[in-house]
């Protein structure tokens, strides 16, 4: 569910911001065993409906990091860890008999690499209004905790500021992971729902579209990685495959067939580090074990 917007004025945006099916990263992308706390994101609506799919975070056992577009009119969600979490998708039976996505966690998972959250929240995306601040960051609070061997780390407030001119921001590596489409046209969509990454290059941090709250980064083409439908809400971390400092989240692209450049939301600012502490903790999270990098 990576939003689409087009046709961006010189005032004002005209958005369209039409949630796509649930898709991978594209281009140059490997298998991600890097990130075993990035997962898949199932969100429900009032009535327990599926309402579409994500990627995102973990932060600690309990705090899971995604795009407001993505928990923005849920009411409850479900996280998968698993790196194949969604590859033996039956479409008759209308679930992965494996995992149990997107209907409920198999048997065995509970616990381990799934868990069903009752809490979710969305820092203020409202469909692209305050444009280029979109607000496009989500929280949720899982209601079993889930182990891994290592969270991802917040970058602190800050981070991409000095990269702001185009000559830092030369070779500014960034890797993407996430659960989304691998390819998308209007005749074909590919999608693994497997967990994916790829490297791009930061390319932009002060445009109109991104106004110090984006960052744009190379998108698809040859020998580069970009994100698509699936990939919102998913970690965009400073450096290599083996990086886990997340300094934005996956947000929007500028065509629904996932071409070109990428944006993604910035979270190393204080205003977004502040509101993860103060909703976790309003939600009975321990927010002791949320990892900010030194400045």
């Amino acid at each position: 569910m990576r939003k689409s917007l087009l046709g961006l004025g010189a005032a004002l945006a005209l958005l369209l911001g039409v949630a796509a099916p649930a898709s991978a990263i594209t281009g140059n992308y490997v298998q991600d065993e890097e990130h075993p706390f990035v997962g898949l994101l199932v969100m429900y609506d009032e009535n327990g409906e599926f309402m579409g799919r994500c990627s995102g975070s973990l932060l600690t056992p309990e705090i899971f990091l995604t795009a407001g577009h993505c928990t923005d009119g849920a009411t409850s969600a479900r996280v998968y860890l698993q790196q194949d979490a969604g590859v033996s998708y039956d479409a008759e039976l209308g679930y992965d008999p494996v995992s149990g996505y997107p209907e409920t966690c198999a048997a065995g998972t509970e616990g381990v690499l799934c868990s069903y959250a009752s809490q979710v929240f969305n820092y203020g995306f409202a469909d692209f209004e305050g444009f280029p601040n979109t607000l496009d960051a989500g929280l949720v609070v899982l209601d079993t905790p889930l182990v891994v061997d290592e969270y991802a780390v917040l970058a602190a407030p800050g981070t991409l500021d000095p990269y702001a001119t185009q000559r830092g921001l030369k070779d500014l590596t960034v890797t993407a992971s996430g659960y989304g489409l691998s390819y998308s046209s209007p005749t074909e969509v590919v999608s693994y729902r497997e967990r994916l990454m790829a490297n791009a290059r930061i390319t932009n941090l002060v445009s109109a579209n991104t106004g110090g709250f984006n960052l744009q980064a190379t998108g698809n083409g040859k020998g580069k990685g970009g994100t698509c439908s699936g990939d919102s809400g998913g970690p965009v971390f400073l450096g290599g495959y083996e990086s886990n400092l997340v300094v934005a989240v996956t947000s929007f692209g500028l065509n629904s067939y996932c071409r070109g450049t990428d944006f993604a939301y910035r979270t190393d600012t204080t205003e977004v580090i502040d509101w993860i502490y103060a909703t976790a903790e309003a939600a009975g999270a321990d927010t002791a074990l949320i990892q900010v990098a030194d400045a």
